[in-house]
């Protein structure tokens, strides 16, 4: 039985809490209030798991890969969330907060997203239970996921790009945070990540931990053990690492590996790996680490892949590094765009650049040959073509 959950106010240790505007109160207030009841209700979940199975396509597959087995010299399995409905991960928690909203009687949804990946989910997940839609993302953003901007407004979602700051998912945050103040009866915000005000953080963390049961339960079929010996997932915000680790949190076997986005380099300005670099702080309506100044100015982080370049992490991973549960460890662009040509060209995926920053750590662990790894998948490539296709000459 898995024992990882916040106090009721919200904490990890030190880190968590509400930090919120007072005109946001009685959003965050009736959330705390409801969300557990809800999420226990057999009925909310009967629904949600029809939903996951028939329309998400869960459970999603536990992939040996021979050819990177072979490479290592130890056992890799892939979570292939890259195979779910609209490409990712980020569906799994859509599907269970926008439920979640009609049962508070919410008739509009508002997001931000990075990558694109949750403001596709969200819209997605909108478009099929009959709910309005607005997606927020950063102007820079929107100009190299272009992809999943134009299949957002297929799905009927506005999509508002935020054009302060370094204009990426810090920056979208903001501007929804401030819609939903301006908008606080009707409205419900679907946080994409395990960050945020409480309860979003364990509420998130509820809905992705699907992930890491699927694991166990795949595991214990393929190999007779539920407990691998290492799991890794990327993390920006963090939640499909969170949805990875979840059910190995207490388990003193696993070792459970969150991969940040070191970019050009943690020892340069251009980075996004904020548990190496960061400072507690708070951000978005909870206290964390982040890249800051000394003086506390958030310093804009950068990453080849718009859905890790966030100046902040999860507080549920800022209380498991402090408490040793998880190894932290970086991949730089370069890295990331080499593991992602090399699984394309082995064994036929071509991952998101979020995933193949944990695809590329596999590089850096001393595996031995009877070691479990499992990579977490967590989307697919295709909207990421257009960066890719720079370094097209270079690979041939």
């Amino acid at each position: 039985m898995n024992t990882f959950n916040p106090t009721s106010d919200g904490y990890y240790g030190e880190f968590g809490g509400a930090f919120i505007p007072e005109m946001l109160h009685a959003n965050v207030a009736e959330l705390q209030a409801k969300y557990l009841d809800i999420l226990e209700d057999s009925s909310f979940q009967q629904e949600m798991q029809s939903l996951l199975k028939d329309y998400v396509g869960r459970p999603t597959p536990l992939f040996y890969s021979e050819n990177l087995s072979k490479q290592y010299k130890a056992k890799i399995y892939l979570k292939r969330e890259d195979l779910n409905h609209t490409g990712a991960h980020k569906i799994n928690n859509t599907i269970g907060q926008v439920l979640l909203a009609k049962r508070l009687n919410k008739k509009r949804i508002i997001a931000e997203t990075g990558a694109g990946q949750h403001g596709v989910a969200t819209a997605t997940t909108c478009a099929l239970l009959g709910l309005e839609c607005t997606v927020f993302m950063g102007a820079i953003d929107i100009e190299r996921q272009k992809p999943n901007v134009e299949r957002m407004k297929m799905l009927g979602a506005t999509v508002v790009p935020a054009n302060s700051g370094s204009k990426t998912l810090k920056d979208a945050t903001n501007e929804a945070i401030r819609e939903w103040i301006n908008n606080p009866t009707d409205t419900h915000y679907v946080i994409g990540s395990v960050v945020g005000p409480h309860p979003y953080p364990d509420m998130v963390a509820k809905f992705q931990s699907i992930i890491s049961k699927e694991i166990q339960e795949q595991l214990l079929e393929k190999e007779n053990t539920a407990k691998p010996d290492y799991v890794i997932a990327c993390v920006g915000g963090g939640s499909n690492a969170m949805g990875a680790f979840y059910h190995f949190i207490d388990n003193n076997h696993t070792k459970l590996i969150a991969v940040e986005a070191a970019g050009k380099g943690i020892q340069t300005d251009k980075t996004a790996a904020t548990i190496a670099l960061g400072k507690k702080g708070i951000i978005h309506g909870s206290k964390t680490y982040l890249i800051q100044t000394e003086d506390g100015q958030i310093i804009e982080p950068y990453s080849i892949s718009a859905g890790l370049d966030y100046p902040g992490i999860g507080p549920a991973h800022a209380y498991l590094n402090d408490t040793n549960k998880i190894m932290v460890g970086s991949i730089t662009d370069d890295e990331a765009i080499k593991a992602a040509f090399h699984l394309t060209r082995t064994d036929g995926i071509i991952p998101a650049l979020e995933s193949a920053h944990a695809l590329a750590y596999l590089e850096k662990l001393n595996l031995k040959e009877n070691d479990i790894v499992i990579v977490n998948l967590s989307g697919r490539g295709d909207k990421d073509m257009l960066t890719y296709q720079k370094y097209f000459t270079n690979e041939k």
